[in-house]
């Protein structure tokens, strides 16, 4: 899973990039600071884990992960290729989940590209290059199915799709916001769309308003709304103060969050959030030699999530020994979870659940 974070120059994307990977991003006052991505990878924060390993002693402890993309600042024209905007639109094209950083701070000493701090124009400059870039593929994709269309009419039902999508971003319509039927998404599906990707807002705020009432920043309450607005959600945190607590250890970290009346950092939320996002969850395995998170679809079968450990498992798969993370913790054990029946053997169409905690049965 890829998440990119995107926004205007000078918002603090840079600043969160560091903080989220512990990696030092150039991070300067200017426009375009980042010009190729920086790409690092995160472990998804995962407290199961570290159960499991206090009760296996495991030799190693694998979390799933996702990678961070911080990409080129983005300005008004980019779809025309004004300042970086063709790398900027190429380098989200990759990634799967848009996270949309926000300026919500008033601070001279830190210029802001069009010379004025606003939540709503932001998010509209951004919004609507990516538009822009996809009314470019449409027109391209239109004229390319009209030229089979004459020779061929099983294609007017694309050509339908395509029409209605490019009339409703004409309209002023992200298309993550078109309501498609199931035949109309699969042609949608063959279309790279940028502005069909799911988004989560991130309001940067001052290290003060983090730590007081964020409901008091007009700023925030403009995203928060705008967010709303589109079924989305919006994060508030401080890039600065995100940044320093990625420097804390753990123990410094849990005194910090007490402090602040919090359980987690803003960055945990955002992977947490993205991550559902995506429709994934996490099936676990569990022994003295490692435990470990594996990332997958919700609607994944138990002989599917075998295949995510191993090729030769999903051919080979007899059963699956499942308990859930809840019943085992409770029990104690796997031996516990046993005796009280908890532990079921399942097939290979068994709907697999988050927490499922499996050995998988397999013969090569």
């Amino acid at each position: 899973m890829k998440l990119g974070i995107v926004g205007l120059p000078n918002v603090g994307k840079s600043t969160l990039f560091s903080a989220v990977t512990k990696m030092k991003a150039e991070i300067a006052n200017y426009p375009f600071c980042t010009i190729e991505p920086n790409i690092g990878i995160v472990a998804v924060p995962d407290k199961r884990l570290d159960v499991l390993n206090e009760m296996y002693e495991a030799k190693k402890v694998t979390p799933a992960i996702i990678e961070f993309v911080d990409i080129a600042g983005l300005v008004e024209g980019a779809a025309e290729g004004k300042g970086l905007g063709n790398k900027f639109l190429s380098h989200i094209r990759e990634v799967d989940v848009i996270v949309h950083v926000v300026r919500c701070f008033y601070n001279n000493d830190i210029i802001h590209v069009s010379g004025g701090i606003g939540p709503a124009n932001d998010i509209a400059v951004v919004e609507t290059e990516l538009m822009l870039s996809d009314l470019e593929i449409l027109k391209r994709r239109i004229e390319k199915v009209e030229k089979s269309l004459k020779a061929d009419k099983k294609y007017k039902k694309e050509a339908e799709v395509l029409e209605k999508i490019k009339e409703f971003i004409e309209s002023g319509n992200v298309a993550r916001e078109f309501i498609a039927s199931e035949a109309e998404q699969e042609i949608l599906n063959t279309i790279p769309l940028l502005s069909a990707k799911p988004v989560v807002y991130v309001a940067n705020l001052l290290e003060e308003d983090f730590k007081t009432e964020i409901n008091n920043n007009e700023l925030f309450k403009e995203v928060c709304l705008i967010a709303k607005n589109e079924n989305t959600v919006t994060i508030p945190i401080s890039a600065r103060l995100e940044e320093e607590i990625s420097e804390f250890s753990e123990s410094e970290r849990k005194i910090f969050f007490a402090d602040l009346n919090r359980e987690e950092s803003g960055i945990d939320v955002l992977i947490k959030i993205s991550y559902s996002l995506l429709g994934l969850i996490s099936f676990l395995t569990a022994g003295k030699q490692e435990v470990r998170a594996w990332t997958i679809k919700k609607g994944v079968t138990a002989k599917e999530a075998a295949g995510k450990i191993h090729t030769d498992m999903e051919k080979g798969f007899i059963k699956a020994e499942i308990v859930s993370y809840a019943n085992l913790i409770s029990c104690g054990g796997m031996g516990q979870a046993k005796e009280k029946g908890l532990i079921k053997l399942e097939g290979k169409d068994y709907i697999m659940q988050d927490g499922d905690v499996v050995l998988f049965r397999f013969n090569v």
